[in-house]
């Protein structure tokens, strides 16, 4: 189920924040504290009412319970990242155990904190999900950018920029392909181009992009 959160219209919406608690009450106080801070809340009782929403992979920060009725926070976690959604959570409970909350941190989770999580400490686990989330779309977007650079080298373009990344020279890139120096400084040319690099350091940080978990 989904709880909508109403705005004043003149109320600064700030980034969007799900809360997913089937105790009604527990829903209701975050939901409050997030909304007076100046976030936009969606409120949900179930990892699936969650996931089943249009938008769940847009929130900037998830904040859940542990236990739940048919599903806990684990498995709602563990349901974004089969679907591919990187989406920074935070989970609040009155039952959690050492097991539990360092599987949740080792699956990405930016903090786990015991209910009534004090607001301070809640606030600032959200301040840092939040931002986590902006520095994995950026590095998304760059990781796109990257992709679709490398889709323009034709498959020997490929080889030449996988040896160069290597750092070997021309010569040693000439003799593992099979090709002429004079050769391979064409292919690394045209690599430069349509890569749009300028260096072979923005060639290393483009393949490091791509290794990129």
């Amino acid at each position: 189920m989904l709880e909508a959160v109403h705005h004043s219209p003149a109320a600064a919406v700030g980034p969007v924040i799900a809360v997913v608690d089937d105790d009604a009450a527990a829903r209701v106080s975050l939901v409050r504290l997030l909304d007076v801070s100046g976030y936009d809340v969606r409120a949900f009782d179930s990892g699936e009412a969650f996931l089943g929403a249009p938008d769940a992979a847009t929130v900037a920060c998830v904040v859940t319970d542990l236990q739940m009725p048919g599903g806990s926070g684990l498995d709602l976690q563990r349901a974004l990242q089969a679907r591919g959604h990187v989406v920074p959570m935070v989970f609040v409970s009155g039952y959690g155990t050492v097991s539990t909350s360092v599987e949740a941190m080792r699956q990405g989770a930016v903090d786990f904190l015991e209910k009534p999580a004090p607001p301070d400490a809640l606030l600032e686990a959200i301040e840092r999900a939040v931002a986590k989330g902006r520095t994995i779309s950026v590095r998304h977007e760059q990781r796109l950018d990257v992709e679709r650079r490398l889709a323009l080298l034709t498959a020997r373009e490929r080889q030449v920029f996988d040896a160069v990344v290597r750092g070997l020279p021309n010569k040693q890139i000439g003799a593992e392909l099979g090709i002429a120096v004079k050769t391979v400084k064409v292919h690394r040319g045209r690599v430069m181009q349509k890569m749009e690099t300028r260096s072979v350091a923005d060639l290393v940080r483009d393949a490091e992009l791509l290794a990129a978990d």
